[in-house]
């Protein structure tokens, strides 16, 4: 084969490889969805994908790369959800923090609603060996960037995270999006000690 020939060759290959790594991951969720993790099996997801163990093998080091994989893709979809909807929220001239804040809790929820059975199986504690360990490392992270929207009022960051997490458990579990509203609706008035004593005594 000649080296244009090669080149030329390479991008489907490539393809190929893509497609086949796009169809192990659409089985795993299936197989995870149905399942749970701890039963489902690499043989169940490579017959729903139509491929073979070496083709799995060849993408992913195993079960739990799947479903790190899966969780991984989707948190990547949730934040740019998040930063879209913080970036809109900005440039139609919204300053104030918690009402950006709300803004991107409410896309999260939204992209938890719209994907509610990959949510709801990473709620399950039906994970990995560790995974509980990604989960409050991913916590800590969001909380990190919450401090940053409200300056490190560390008491607030710590009540708008916890009860935003609690939230998405209960939504995910309901499907219940008025609920979602309602929650928010109760977030977007907390606001820091400091402000609040301050109206009172004003």
């Amino acid at each position: 084969m000649s080296e244009v020939e090669n080149v030329a060759a390479q991008p489907r290959t490539s393809e190929r490889g893509a497609a086949t790594r796009s169809s192990l991951l659409a089985a795993a969720r299936e197989v995870f969805v149905s399942n749970g993790f701890a039963e489902a099996g690499v043989t169940d997801v490579v017959a729903r994908a139509d491929a073979s163990v070496g083709s799995l093998y060849h993408h992913f080091s195993g079960k739990a790369d799947l479903y790190l994989t899966l969780f991984e893709e989707f948190q990547a979809r949730q934040t740019q959800r998040t930063k879209q909807a913080a970036r809109t929220a900005r440039a139609a001239g919204e300053s104030d923090p918690m009402r950006v804040f709300i803004s991107a809790a409410r896309a999260y929820l939204d992209g938890c609603l719209e994907e509610r059975e990959l949510a709801d199986l990473f709620l399950r504690g039906d994970g990995p060996p560790g995974f509980d360990v990604v989960m409050r490392d991913r916590l800590r992270k969001w909380a990190q960037l919450n401090a940053a929207l409200f300056e490190d009022e560390g008491a607030l960051v710590v009540v708008v995270t916890g009860a935003l997490a609690a939230a998405v458990s209960e939504v995910v579990r309901t499907g219940d999006r008025a609920l979602a509203e309602e929650v928010l609706a109760i977030i977007g008035q907390i606001r820091p000690a400091t402000s609040a004593t301050a109206s009172s005594s004003g």
